[in-house]
């Protein structure tokens, strides 16, 4: 098992650019509740169906090519993705900027006026705020229950899932993430 995880972020780690030993040492960054994080064998395919920006114009996940990319699938109605939320701010606060981007993606019933002012109940004034057409992306995606954040690398395909809610502002998250980007540490 070691060996085939070790093999995995070898991989990784070069489909990355990152060098060996951030791929030999990646493992270490699964503790705490980045431990449920799913590091994908090889790059998944993403979905290319539109979803709405705030302004209804329309946007894919392909825009952000070029950037690592935490995707976070999230619903007004969704307790933990309340809690989740201000986290992942923070991460983009952290880390965010011209290689790596977290976007919101909230799939479901959510209307653009459910959207705002959940953002503002919570103080979250960093975040974009996209909307999943009919859950169109996230039934594409394979995503079941909420939230489930996944992460995409430059070339726009899925690397990484996590299952349910996490504090992304951890300093594990931090470390793990800036693995992943190639920036060891944050």
């Amino acid at each position: 098992m070691m060996r085939l995880l070790r093999s995995m972020l070898i991989y990784l780690a070069a489909g990355l650019g990152a060098n060996a030993a951030v791929a030999q040492d990646l493992s270490a960054y699964l503790v705490g509740e980045m431990r449920g994080l799913v590091i994908h064998e090889a790059p998944v395919a993403v979905s290319a169906l539109p979803f709405l920006r705030i302004d209804e114009t329309q946007g894919q996940l392909a825009d952000y090519a070029g950037r690592h990319v935490v995707l976070n699938f999230w619903a007004t109605w969704c307790a933990p993705c309340r809690e989740e939320m201000p986290s992942l701010q923070n991460l983009q606060t952290a880390l965010g900027g011209e290689d790596f981007t977290v976007v919101t993606l909230a799939t479901g019933r959510n209307p653009p006026q459910a959207i705002r002012r959940f953002f503002e109940e919570i103080g979250v004034t960093d975040l974009q705020q996209h909307r999943d057409i009919n859950q169109q992306i996230a039934r594409e995606m394979g995503v079941f229950g909420l939230p489930i954040t996944v992460i995409l690398n430059p070339e726009g395909q899925e690397i990484a899932r996590l299952r349910g809610d996490a504090h992304w502002d951890s300093p594990e998250a931090i470390a793990l993430i800036g693995a992943l980007i190639g920036q060891p540490g944050g």
